[in-house]
């Protein structure tokens, strides 16, 4: 029993004060305190109020000040309690310390913040998904790389999914929700934006979006909205899912053979999650997710090609330039007008009939050298032999067939360049420099005829391997019968 309440006890039964006093061994005035005490109720516990901070004094008109011009500036560009106090020790000789200038400015802050400044509880129905971009690091074949990852939730459920992709253009966009939608079997009625990254651009207030997105909206019927410049708050749970599944899918780095095959492998991880509890509703998200799926949109019966289609006139060695980069269509196709294809992982280039005439895989960022399919190369080299030695295919093939074309005269060159152009059509470049290869390694004539059904056979793996054959069973059937004189 604590002593004010025996206090209290006590002096409930009559007992004087002073006798209070002498039992519980406290001071008079204690007793006179407690006892005479009307109202118990708790109060909310009081600030401690720090001692003044006497070093401001003469600083505070200057500090308002500056605070008060902050208040038209852009939000990114205001005084911290640092910046106020490195400017009153540089333009007004302050020799204070740093922490009282830091409690003014957090005090003058919290006096003079707007009503309406903060954060509301937004409620998300089910059917919507909210979609932005992170990056990640993979191991892909081999070779580090940095990865953009579509990540798209369902704010209701709190289900998530991740595509990885080399960059984030409208078609890797495109590209990723096509996967997300395929996957679930049912596409989200709202998609919810930060802004336009990839799919359009901001000007003002207005979005205006690519043709390429508003034709995969029309295919799958969706809407999408945006939220506001700066308010990443608005679309807080792919904001949070972004980090939660860097942290969780990609650590360590991933490991994959191809990009494809890494997008596999984390749509199977992020089925899993179904299986862990909502944090706030304390249900399982796959049956929240249940409803997810039920307010969404069925399906179309055919999936959306995500590539946009441009057209690019070839200048006068056939290469084309496409999003900062050089791809060669080749030198025949010097001053025409062709288009190209733009998919998420590979460019395609089509001529004045729309017929296929390369396909690469798209680079994305800037790459010095030109981007070529080596066959393209190799008619103009049939034209021009002399080329040869600063040619980009000297590089790429191996050093039998290099050497030899090094030392050949002009009329051998083109003609093997002839055969390997010829295979090449038929059997493919890689096939007929592999047929030129081994003729040489032989020591047999590369003509066009042996290169050609060469390179058909390796095409097809009909060819036999290579290998040591013994030929002295055969010395038999020519060693002289002693017997007759006759040879056997």
């Amino acid at each position: 029993m604590s002593v004010q309440e025996n206090i209290r006890r006590l002096d409930s039964q009559g007992v004087p004060g002073r006798e209070i006093a002498r039992r519980l061994g406290v001071s008079r005035s204690s007793v006179t305190k407690y006892a005479d005490q009307v109202d118990y109720s708790p109060e909310p516990p009081a600030p401690l109020a720090r001692r003044g901070a006497s070093v401001l004094t003469g600083f505070e008109h200057i500090i308002e000040a500056w605070l008060a011009e902050d208040q038209r500036r852009n939000r990114k560009q205001r005084h911290t309690a640092k910046r106020v106090f490195d400017r009153l020790v540089d333009e007004h000789g302050f020799t204070g310390t740093y922490s009282p200038v830091q409690r003014f400015v957090k005090k003058w802050t919290a006096r003079n913040r707007i009503a309406g400044e903060g954060f509301t509880e937004l409620v998300w129905p089910a059917g919507t998904a909210q979609v932005d971009f992170g990056q990640a690091e993979a191991i892909i074949a081999g070779i580090r790389q940095v990865l953009h990852l579509l990540v798209v939730t369902f704010p209701f459920s709190n289900m998530r999914f991740v595509q990885a992709y080399r960059g984030e253009t409208a078609e890797c966009v495109c590209h990723g929700l096509r996967k997300v939608f395929e996957h679930i079997g049912a596409a989200p009625r709202h998609l919810v934006f930060d802004n336009a990254t990839g799919i359009g651009r901001r000007v003002g207030t207005k979005v205006v979006e690519s043709k390429l997105f508003g034709a995969f909206k029309l295919h799958y019927r969706s809407e999408s909205r945006y939220c506001n410049p700066y308010s990443g708050h608005e679309k807080g749970n792919v904001e949070n899912a972004v980090g939660f599944l860097r942290r969780n899918l990609m650590v360590p780095e991933p490991e994959a053979a191809t990009l494809a095959g890494l997008n596999d492998v984390l749509l199977a991880r992020c089925d899993a999650l179904a299986a862990t509890t909502h944090y706030r509703k304390g249900l399982v998200l796959g049956e929240l997710f249940v409803q997810d799926r039920a307010a969404s949109l069925a399906l179309p019966g055919v999936g959306f090609d995500p590539v946009r289609y441009e057209s690019r006139k070839a200048d006068k060695t056939g290469n084309l330039l496409i999003d900062g980069n050089t791809y060669a269509a080749g030198s025949s196709f010097h001053g025409r007008m062709l288009t190209v294809g733009l998919r998420h992982d590979v460019v395609q280039i089509l001529d004045e009939h729309s017929a296929p005439v390369r396909s690469f895989d798209r680079v994305f960022g800037r790459q010095a050298t030109t981007i070529f399919d080596p066959a393209s190369l190799v008619p103009l080299l049939v034209t021009k032999p002399g080329a040869w030695s600063h040619s980009p295919l000297r590089a790429l093939v191996t050093d039998p067939v290099r050497d030899w074309l090094d030392k050949a005269a002009a009329t051998d060159r083109r003609r093997l360049l002839n055969a390997v152009d010829a295979a090449s059509g038929s059997a493919g470049f890689d096939a007929a420099m592999a047929a030129a290869d081994t003729l040489i390694r032989r020591g047999d004539t590369p003509d066009m005829a042996a290169l050609g059904m060469l390179a058909r056979r390796l095409a097809h793996g009909t060819e036999p391997a290579a290998a040591n054959v013994d030929l002295s069973v055969y010395d038999t059937f020519t060693t002289l019968n002693t017997g007759t004189g006759e040879v056997a």
